[in-house]
């Protein structure tokens, strides 16, 4: 139970008004510092939304066997997906239709005529079956693709760093040495599909020369089906076939960029850490500033503990305020911003999670900010404070 009187809360809101350069050039410093936290935090969280979002429980894949995670390395025959459907049942089906998409999935470059310009892009040859297999994919525009045409994903231009003008339906694209015409984009629920394009796979393996796939995706009636896919991979050696579950895949993936994670929350470490030493300059001239004021306090009746704690409201209300500011930039500027990475594209996400540790990170800059200067200048003797007037 406090046992001394607190100061009143109004004391501490007035002292920031009665300083307003200082207090706006400290707020514009934890302002700008905690918007650097929400970047580097939506980027985690976007990465992870991306990977988390590419994988389906009742999908499973077949590529070839010892290719790890590599899947634009795989080689399998081109029967495989015929074999596959009509040797194990528990495969999903729709009046007569097997949800089985046989794929062809590389990266190569991709060149715009218009531009000049070249970059390394993600092409899967696919059929209309995909749309069975892949069922967060929707059609934001154009039309499925004829022959020559190809589908981009809404985060190609992102992951080829052209803006989407430059891609429009009815542009042109080269790729293994012909020209494709854009025939409309597509979005997948923020997964690593809209960063790929994607054409008919007769077209592509006759542009490419090649009469193998890359992988075959299968949706089963339940993730309980799944040994049996399991099963006829291993009895049937001839087709050196392996099996994943599609979530365990992308699971796999987002194991491989753990460094890459810890490395992002090292720079939210590192960022902090600067916003608490730019605090504690502010907030160290702003408080040896008030020191006749300070002694004044005491000499009134109030004891240091009741200053300190006055100080340190002040400087949870500023943080508080600039981690709002900075929320609603962070909501309103980055949210959604898409970015290049090695996987392809991915949209930055700043979601609730991102918000609470934004937020909280930016009202810990004010607390460990305010308490250190405030300590120090109550060290000082009464009588010496009062003489500093």
């Amino acid at each position: 139970m406090i046992r001394f009187s607190l100061i009143p809360w109004e004391y501490g809101v007035r002292n920031l008004f009665r300083r307003p350069l200082r207090t706006l050039l400290t707020l514009t410093g934890l302002t700008t510092v905690i918007v650097l936290v929400f970047i580097v935090v939506g980027f985690i969280r976007g990465l992870e939304h991306s990977l988390s979002a590419s994988g389906d429980p009742d999908v499973a894949i077949l590529f070839s066997l010892g290719m790890g995670e590599n899947l634009e390395y795989s080689s399998i025959p081109m029967r495989t997906s015929e074999l596959v459907s009509a040797s194990v049942g528990g495969i999903k089906e729709f009046h007569g239709r097997k949800y089985a998409s046989p794929e062809l999935y590389l990266g190569t470059q991709i060149t715009l005529p218009e531009q000049e310009r070249t970059a390394m892009g993600l092409v899967r040859g696919v059929t209309p079956a995909i749309l069975l297999v892949r069922r967060k994919v929707e059609l934001e525009s154009g039309r499925w693709p004829e022959p020559g045409e190809v589908l981009i994903g809404q985060l190609v231009a992102t992951k080829l760093g052209l803006s989407p003008e430059q891609l429009r339906t009815g542009q042109a694209i080269e790729l293994e040495g012909r020209s494709w015409k854009i025939s409309g984009t597509f979005s997948a629920g923020g997964s690593a599909f809209e960063s790929e394009i994607w054409c008919r796979l007769d077209e592509l393996q006759q542009a490419m020369k090649r009469q193998d796939l890359s992988l075959v995706a299968v949706t089963l009636d339940s993730p309980d089906v799944y040994p049996d896919l399991d099963l006829f991979c291993k009895e049937r050696l001839d087709l050196e076939l392996q099996s994943v579950r599609e979530v365990s895949y992308y699971q796999g993936l987002k194991k491989d960029y753990g460094p890459i994670r810890m490395l992002a929350w090292l720079i939210v470490f590192l960022v902090s850490g600067a916003g608490v030493f730019a605090g504690l300059n502010t907030l160290y001239g702003a408080v040896v500033g008030r020191t006749s004021e300070l002694s004044m306090l005491q000499t009134l009746g109030f004891v240091r503990r009741a200053i300190v704690i006055s100080l340190i409201q002040e400087g949870i209300l500023l943080s508080t305020a600039a981690s709002l500011i900075a929320a609603l930039i962070a909501v309103l500027l980055i949210n959604g911003v898409a970015v290049r990475f090695t996987m392809g594209a991915f949209s930055l996400q700043i979601d609730t999670v991102s918000l609470l540790i934004g937020s909280g990170v930016g009202i810990l800059l004010g607390l460990l900010g305010a308490i250190p200067p405030a300590l120090r200048a109550l060290r000082l003797p009464i009588v010496d404070g009062l003489k500093s007037v």
